[in-house]
C-alpha cells in the first residue's frame, strides 16, 4: 500500500501489513505542545528570537540540534550545554501533558497481542518516561532515546537502530511521526510512515491520519501486524 504526498490522507478502510512499529512520542502518542512551547518561549525571548519561527523548527529534533539551527554561529558545545538545561527543564514540567486521542487503545493493542513495536523518540530517558507516565501510557519494551543515538532526526539513525533491535528490515517497518523532522527520517530510512496530526499531512507522509481513533491493530497472522487506517 502506498500514496502519494500529494494525496496523503487515507482512505476508510485502508489497510496496511507491516512487520513492525516504530513510534514517535511527542505529537504522535504523547500531547507536550504546552510545555513544549513554554520552555522554547523562555528559550526564545533569552536569545531574542522569534518564537513562532522557533517552534517551526523544534519539534522532531533533538534540543542541541534545533539550537544548531537557529543559531548556526553558536559553537556545538553551547548548544549540547543548553540543551541539557532544556532537558531539565521540560522533564521538570509535565503540565498539560496528555494522550493523542486514541493513544492509549492503540498502545494497549500493541501490547496486548505481543506485537513488535519500538518506542523512537528524540527526548532522553528521563524525560520520556516522565511524559509517557504523564500521559498514562506504557512503555514499549524497545526504547531508542536521545542517549542511543549520535544524531537527531530527520537523520534516520533512530528509526535504523529500531528496527534493528526488533529483529526486522527497516522496508518492513511502519514509522509514525508528526513532524517535518521525523517524518524526514522515517522515510530516508526505507519506511512506510503514517503521519499523525495536523502538522504532518504538510509533510509528505505515506498516509495521513488526524489522530490514533483512526487507526486499528490486529494480528495480521505469523506475528505480523494489521493497520486498518482511516
Amino acid at each position: 500500500m502506498t500514496a502519494t504526498s500529494a494525496d496523503s490522507a487515507a482512505p476508510a478502510g485502508l489497510e496496511m501489513t507491516t512487520g513492525a512499529v516504530l513510534l514517535d512520542m511527542d505529537g504522535t502518542l504523547v500531547n507536550s505542545d504546552a510545555v513544549v512551547e513554554r520552555c522554547w518561549r523562555r528559550w526564545a525571548e533569552r536569545h531574542g528570537l522569534d518564537f513562532d519561527e522557533v517552534i517551526e523548527v523544534v519539534h522532531g529534533r533533538q534540543g542541541y540540534a534545533s539550537m544548531a539551527v537557529l543559531l548556526p554561529e553558536r559553537p556545538m558545545a553551547e548548544n549540547h550545554a543548553e540543551n541539557r538545561e532544556m532537558l531539565a527543564a521540560e522533564t521538570a514540567d509535565m503540565e498539560g501533558v496528555v494522550p493523542v486521542p486514541g493513544a492509549p487503545a492503540f498502545m494497549a493493542a500493541l501490547a496486548g497481542l505481543r506485537l513488535p513495536h519500538a518506542l523512537v523518540t528524540s527526548a532522553d530517558v528521563p524525560l520520556s518516561t516522565g511524559r509517557m507516565a504523564a500521559a498514562g501510557l506504557d512503555l514499549p519494551e524497545v526504547r531508542v532515546t536521545a542517549e542511543s543515538v549520535g544524531a537527531s532526526k530527520p537523520d534516520p539513525e533512530g528509526f535504523l537502530k529500531g528496527a534493528a533491535a526488533l529483529g526486522f528490515d527497516p522496508a518492513d517497518c511502519v514509522v509514525f511521526e508528526d513532524s517535518e523532522a521525523g517524518i524526514r527520517a522515517g522515510l530516508a530510512a526505507g519506511m512506510r510512515v503514517v503521519g499523525v496530526g495536523t502538522r504532518a499531512a504538510r509533510f509528505g507522509p505515506t498516509v495521513h491520519v488526524d489522530d490514533l481513533t483512526r487507526v486499528r491493530v490486529s494480528d495480521a497472522g505469523d506475528g505480523r501486524i494489521l493497520l486498518t487506517i482511516g
